[in-house]
Formats: structure tokens, C-alpha cells, sequence
């Protein structure tokens, strides 16, 4: 059962989605796919969070921020049998968390850590709601009061994230912005955690594991669709963020594109 909510108003700028999920999975270690953004996660189920990523295993209690990612994690599918998530726009963490978002980088942060006890105190109280929506409707309160409190995200970072996002190099953005090239990294990865060129090619990765052309075996036109130089750089990025080859890329599901069960 998966119940997922959109914010409106002043958090619709910082959340794209916010998501509560029951189930379970008959696999043992499920891989997460980089997707260049930043989660905050809750466990209902056991009080833990847990991945792997960069051969460092990292172990927290059952609330954290997942921040920017830009390689595989190996996560442990139990975790997922009750989970809460919040999915953060570009930018969001500069008004949701006091650190920089580069400070998270590929890093599993509990969230005590980070809003002291409020943090510390939100598994508990969203146990004690009755239901997923009551769930969901006190994380998007808490939300909206941390970012009340918090700093304005730069707009030219979210035009930024935009247009990377799309494929425009990182010299044009900079120049459509009257920025720097300085400017632009420092920036960029205090508010989003990478910089703009690792964004841009995960994000790259992501229209290419989004694309559906030709039949299944078609890499070499999703490649070009994607906007890969040619077939062999995308090979590459695709064992850097993957860890395998396209062809024994298998998915838990078409619409679950970014967790591959191993």
C-alpha cells in the first residue's frame, strides 16, 4: 500500500512529494540508483537506517536524511516494510538545514543530528498518528515550521538545477546567469550537494533510465536521445553509477526504475 501527497503552497518550492509505503520484498539487498536529489526517511517498522555506498556502511537511527546522491547505495529492502519519505527539490536543503547540502553529499545523516530534538522526536510522533494521511499531514506541518525558520534558497540555483537537469552545458548556465564559473560551483553545491557538472551527469543518467525508445535492447538510441556523446560514454557513466552493464540492468519494477534488486 502506497498512499503519496504533493504539497501546495509554501512547501511546494522545497517538496515534490511526500509518500508512505507498506509492503515487504522477497529480496535480501536492493541497490539505490543515484538520482542527483536529496530524501529525508523515516522508518515506522524498526527504529534503523542503514546503506552502503563507497565500500562505507553507514548505520542510524529510524529518521535521516539520505542527502545528494551521485553513486549506488546497497540498502536492506526490511527497512522499506514502513517507511515515510520526503522527496526535496534542488535547493530545499539550504532551507530545511542549517549545514551546507555539500556536507551530505552521498551521506546517511540522522535527523536528530540535524534538528536536535525535533529530529529526534518525529519517528515517535508519527507512530502515534492513527493514520497514513494523519502521517503525512504532521511531517508536512513540521516541514513547513523548519522552513519558516530557514534561509531562502538562491533562485539562479534553481534555474540552475533546471537547466541541468535538461542538458544545457554548465558553461552556458553560467553565463545565462551572469555568473562565474566559481560562482557557479560554490554555490550550486552549498545548496544542492554536487557540483553542477556531477549533477548534470546524473541527471543525464536518469533521462536515459527514463526513456522507453525502440524495444528493451535499444541503448544505443536511448544514448543519443539522453544526450550521450556516443554509445561508450554512456556505458561508462552507466557502470559508474550502476556497478553493471545496461544489459543486466533489471529494475524491482518499471515504475521503481531506480532500486535493482541484487
Amino acid at each position: 500500500m502506497m498512499l503519496a501527497h504533493t504539497p501546495a503552497g509554501p512547501l511546494a518550492s522545497l517538496v515534490s512529494s511526500i509518500g508512505h509505503a507498506e509492503g515487504s520484498h522477497p529480496h535480501a539487498r536492493e541497490l539505490a540508483l543515484p538520482t542527483g536529489g536529496s530524501q529525508l526517511l523515516v522508518n515506522l517498522d524498526a527504529d534503523r537506517l542503514s546503506s552502503e555506498s563507497g565500500g562505507v556502511r553507514t548505520v542510524v537511527s529510524g529518521a535521516g536524511l539520505s542527502g545528494a546522491t551521485s553513486r549506488p547505495a546497497v540498502i536492506d529492502p526490511a527497512e522499506q516494510r514502513a517507511v515515510m519519505w520526503v522527496c526535496l527539490r534542488p535547493g530545499a536543503a539550504a532551507a530545511l538545514f542549517d549545514p551546507p547540502a555539500g556536507e551530505f553529499r552521498d551521506a546517511l545523516v540522522p535527523l536528530a543530528e540535524l534538528w536536535g530534538s525535533t529530529g529526534a522526536a518525529l519517528r515517535e510522533r508519527l507512530l502515534a498518528e492513527p493514520t497514513p494521511a494523519a502521517r503525512i499531514e504532521l511531517l508536512e506541518r513540521v516541514l513547513l515550521g523548519r522552513a519558516a525558520r530557514g534561509r531562502e534558497p538562491e533562485p539562479g540555483v534553481a534555474r540552475a538545477a533546471v537547466d541541468l537537469h535538461r542538458g544545457v552545458a554548465v558553461a552556458t548556465v553560467a553565463d545565462r546567469l551572469g555568473w562565474t564559473d566559481r560562482r557557479l560551483v560554490r554555490s550550486f553545491t552549498d545548496q544542492i550537494g554536487l557540483p553542477p557538472k556531477r549533477f548534470a551527469r546524473v541527471r543525464r543518467f536518469q533521462r536515459l533510465l527514463g526513456l522507453r525508445c525502440g524495444d528493451a535492447s535499444d541503448w544505443a538510441g536511448r544514448a543519443a536521445e539522453a544526450g550521450y556523446y556516443d554509445q561508450a560514454h554512456m556505458i561508462h557513466d552507466f557502470r559508474e553509477f550502476t556497478g553493471m552493464s545496461p544489459t543486466s540492468y533489471a529494475p524491482r519494477s518499471p515504475g521503481e526504475r531506480n532500486h535493482v534488486p541484487l
